[in-house]
């Protein structure tokens, strides 16, 4: 079993983090989808060999802007979610997960937490954690052999 905190569009609130501290010391792995890779400098440093950071279209120094990661039996394909236009749909994101043969596949970019299946794809969005939104959110995923528990967690 493997457990995963996927957090996204933290936009300069670094605040949140602080609040999962035990968390992110506990899980196995750490994703920050974009858009405020710079406020995960320390979790980084702290845990630099299962942290995992990917470029948003506001990140401009550093990230990856895709990633592919096998956990268990899972495939899970990981990006910010601007270049598949995720705001109008997750089609896209939907296929070049599939074709690159994952079953999984997390996106940040509208700040809307969800978890939903689409063509055969678990779409996963923590939400965000920026000092305006409604609701701070991040999502811990919790992967054993081929089944895959993703939970959004109010921060």
């Amino acid at each position: 079993m493997k457990t995963i905190v996927v957090l996204s569009d933290t936009h300069g609130n670094a605040a949140p983090l602080q609040k999962l501290a035990r968390v992110l010391a506990e899980c196995d792995y750490i994703i920050h989808l974009g858009d405020g890779i710079s406020d995960m400098r320390a979790v980084f440093s702290a845990y630099p060999e299962k942290t995992y950071l990917l470029a948003g279209n506001n990140d401009f120094y550093g990230g990856e802007s895709e990633l592919v990661l096998d956990v268990e039996q899972r495939r899970i394909f990981a990006c910010h979610g601007h270049r598949y236009g995720v705001k109008g749909g997750t089609e896209r994101l939907a296929a070049a997960a599939r074709e690159r043969l994952c079953d999984i596949a997390l996106y940040g970019h509208t700040h809307a937490a969800e978890v939903r299946e689409e063509g055969g794809v678990l779409l996963i969005n923590p939400g965000c954690m920026t000092r305006y939104a409604a609701r701070q959110s991040y999502c811990y995923l919790v992967i054993h052999g081929k089944k895959a528990v993703a939970t959004l967690v109010n921060v």
